[in-house]
């Protein structure tokens, strides 16, 4: 099984690279977060990997981080989820964003990935929400609004004011940090203060 690669990077698009690692190209599918990340074509680069293995092909998936790695086989652990779905939530939030959506089971961000219907964000929470906590990549929440149904409400009534949903949601989560979450008109008046500054 190939863990890691290092070699020169010979070309690369926003879904797959290939590496020579002593005179072998090796064809690596790589999700949007990893190819930000790239240097140019001709330099130097370390992936890690994963080997996904069928009976009929050998894929390799690259990433830019052990984390990103990590991320990636938890999400192959969910039922329904297989290598090209996994990349396309991968590549649909950066990393953190991600991470803190799954851990705070925000459905309305994680069906904002193209691909991601509401039962599949469901689902993702449910399994993954408990087994994200421990890599240590953000707090469960942070940026977040907490799961309440004041919460869901504030940001509710921020999204039909026209505000984006990564605002809304970190708005919400700034203001709950400040003012008790359990009454809606405070907690919407002091997101809005937030977002004034």
């Amino acid at each position: 099984m190939i863990a890691r690669l290092t070699g020169q990077l010979v070309e690369s698009s926003s879904d797959r690279v290939v590496v020579d690692v002593g005179g072998v190209g090796y064809a690596l599918s790589i999700p949007l977060g990893t190819f930000t990340m790239l240097p140019p074509a001709g330099e130097r680069v370390t992936l890690h990997v994963h080997t996904h293995v069928r009976e009929d092909a050998l894929q390799l998936y690259g990433f830019a981080t052990a984390e990103e790695r990590l991320v990636f086989e938890r999400l192959l652990s969910v039922s329904g989820i297989g290598p090209k779905v996994a990349l396309t939530v991968l590549s649909g939030l950066p990393l953190p964003e991600l991470v803190g959506a799954i851990t705070a089971q925000n459905v309305r961000l994680l069906s904002t990935i193209p691909g991601v219907g509401k039962k599949l964000a469901e689902r993702l929470g449910v399994e993954l929400k408990d087994r994200l906590r421990d890599i240590g990549i953000v707090s469960p929440v942070r940026g977040l609004a907490p799961r309440t149904s004041v919460a869901e409400d504030a940001v509710a009534a921020l999204l039909n004011l026209g505000y984006k949903v990564s605002q809304a949601e970190s708005a919400v989560a700034a203001a709950a940090r400040e003012v008790p979450a359990e009454n809606l008109n405070t907690l919407l008046q002091a997101a809005l203060k937030s977002l004034a500054r």
